[in-house]
This record gives structure tokens, sequence and C-alpha cells, in this order.
């Protein structure tokens, strides 16, 4: 299922108007009453312009009487993606992997090893959900298996994700969590960033809560999850879309890849009602969901994890965004409201709108 359909069932909330024409120095007091309303724990953004972090605010609670803070650690669920994508993409841009290779020389889950449609995998295919794989492999009775050819048709899976990031551990004889931190995380200065659990986690995770308000235990991985699981807070977040709109560690050629409809889901989106306020394009590239509108390109990822809730957009030509992170099944209730609140990019909004 592609999130921002979930998103879009879920971001009518009462009085909506009214918020839209909310002054922006009034969100002290409209953010609180907001998630007081909609029955979520806790919310904390960044906003980008200029491929520069310009605000970041959190309200709410990171746990049981525990006020949230800006550093406070959110599991970003799917998330997760764009930055093991980007890992791909920088290897990539260095030379130590090619995105059209065959990947069974190096890595072959042994659950679809005999499978000749195994030999077919390429980083390309698992980053634009075309592996022909399911989400997860409990979908098909706890193995791996192939749904459809792969490079046949779109499926949303982070097995692939899962697969892609095993490859590169093979071929470059590295550990994920070290190639991201080297890639990724070191260089953008993402210093309380993990995949995986970690000293500095303790009492500073956003606990998650289901929609009635109940809080629940938070998952944290003890071995990395490329699809799913990263902890971090929107700030470093930010900090991650502001090395993309710079192209940092990219090739020309690799940067202008990301900004491209790879997966085309046109024909299968804009049906019915939504034909008429349809995107030029929208689809998927390498790790984001790319929507070309208005002559703009907007790429944005959500994650969804029992009580979490996220969303974050940017636009590489005007090098502005919004990271948002909550720790509430109801997360998605907020979303254009603070957007609109945070004076976003009103062609974003519109989209997002427009599959209500």
């Amino acid at each position: 299922m592609l999130f921002f359909l979930v998103l879009a069932a879920a971001v009518v909330a009462p009085d909506l108007h009214v918020l839209a024409q909310t002054p922006t120095d009034d969100r002290r007091q409209v953010i609180p009453a907001l998630l007081h309303r909609e029955h979520v724990a806790s919310v904390s953004f960044a906003k980008i312009a200029g491929a520069k972090t310009v605000l970041a605010e959190a309200y709410g609670e990171q746990g049981p009487g525990v006020a949230v803070s800006t550093a406070t650690l959110y599991n970003i669920a799917s998330m997760s993606k764009p930055i093991s994508a980007e890992v791909i993409l920088r290897l990539a841009s260095a030379g130590r992997l090619s995105l059209d290779e065959p990947m069974y020389k190096y890595w072959d889950d042994p659950d679809v090893a005999t499978d000749p449609r195994a030999k077919m995998l390429t980083p390309r295919l698992a980053l634009d959900h075309q592996t022909g794989f399911a989400n997860w492999r409990r979908e098909t009775g706890g193995k791996l298996a192939f749904t459809r050819a792969p490079g046949t048709g779109f499926g949303y899976s982070g097995e692939g994700y899962q697969y892609v990031a095993r490859f590169a551990e093979k071929k470059t004889g590295k550990p994920f969590e070290s190639l991201a931190q080297d890639l990724i995380f070191d260089p953008s200065g993402m210093t309380r960033t993990s995949y995986t659990q970690r000293p500095w986690m303790e009492g500073n995770i956003a606990q998650p809560t289901d929609k009635d308000g109940q809080w629940l235990k938070p998952q944290v991985a003890t071995q990395f999850v490329a699809a799913d699981l990263v902890y971090t807070n929107p700030t470093q977040y930010a900090s991650f879309v502001e090395s993309l709109m710079r192209g940092a560690g990219e090739t020309a050629a690799i940067r202008k890849l990301r900004e491209s409809v790879l997966t085309d889901r046109k024909a299968d989106l804009c049906v019915g009602k939504l034909a008429k306020a349809c995107p030029d394009e929208v689809g998927f590239g390498p790790g984001w969901e790319v929507v070309k509108t208005h002559g703009k390109t907007f790429l944005m990822h959500t994650g969804i994890d029992e009580g979490v809730f996220t969303l974050g957009y940017f636009d590489p030509g005007s090098r502005a965004g919004v990271i948002i992170f909550t720790n509430s099944s109801n997360g998605p209730r907020v979303i254009l409201p603070i957007l609109k609140l945070l004076d976003a990019d009103p062609d974003f909004i519109a989209y997002l709108e427009a599959q209500v």
C-alpha cells in the first residue's frame, strides 16, 4: 500500500479551515490544542529553507509525564528507506557498485537461491520497489518468495531494501551500519541516528501511542533493518535532507536519477475523482516517492509502525522542505494542519489534499 494513500485517508481533522488561517506565531497555542483534540502524544518537526534548517520545535509528551524536546528520538519507520537508499546511491557514485549489476554474484538469500528469478535482481530494482517480493516475508509464509518476476511491476517491499543492503555488505566487505555511518551519518553530523539500539537512546525515545492514547512499548532493533526502525529526530533528518539538496557524495547523474520517476504509478493512482488533480508524474524513484506537479518536483516519504507516524518532503528546486515525526497512530490527523502552520509549499499541500 502506498503510504501517502494511508495519509490521505486520515488527514481530515475537525476545524482544519480554522487552523489553516491561524497565524504562524500562534502555533504554540494551536499545536497543543490540536494534539489534545486528535489524541496525539507529541509532534516534533523541522523546517528547511535555502537548504538550511531554519526552525525546529517539539510539543507534547515523549512518555507519560515526560515533555518532548527537539532532541527526542523517534522511530521513523519507513522513512528509514531513503537513508538506506542513499547509502547505495553514494556507493554507486563512488564506483563501488553498479545499480544495474546482478546481485546474486555477491548475495543470494537462501530462500530464493535456487529460483532463477533471483539472478534478475539488481540494486535499481530493489530501490524502485520492483523486486517482486512482498513487503515482508511473513506475508509469504515466513520465507522470502517472489510474488511476480522482478522488473514486471510495482510492489512496495521492505524485503527488497534488506536484500540490497545485504548485497552492499557482501560487495564492499563492510557492515551496512558502518557504510551508513561513513557515507551518511558522519558527513551530515547525524550523531544521534542509528539503525540499532545505542546507550544514548536510554531515556530519550518517544514512546508510541495507539489511537486511544494508550502508551505502547517502543520497538528498537538489535540487528539492522534497512527499511525500518531507524531512530533519529527531525533536526538530524533535516541534516540528511540538506546533504541531498547539496548533492553531497553524489554524481550529477545519480542526483538526477533520485529525482526521476522510475516506477510509474500514474495509471494506477489517478483514477476516478483523483484524475482531476493528478500530478504530471507520480511514482517511485530510488528511495523516495516522486511527485511532479506545477513545474515542481517533490520527494516525499512517510512511515507507519504501531503507534508511529512520520512524514517528510522536500523540493530540490527551491531547496525547501518539512520533516514531521509523531509518536501516535493518530499522527496523520495533524500533518496537514502543521504543514499549513509552517507555510509549507502550497502545491505540495494541494497534492495531499487532493487525495482526501
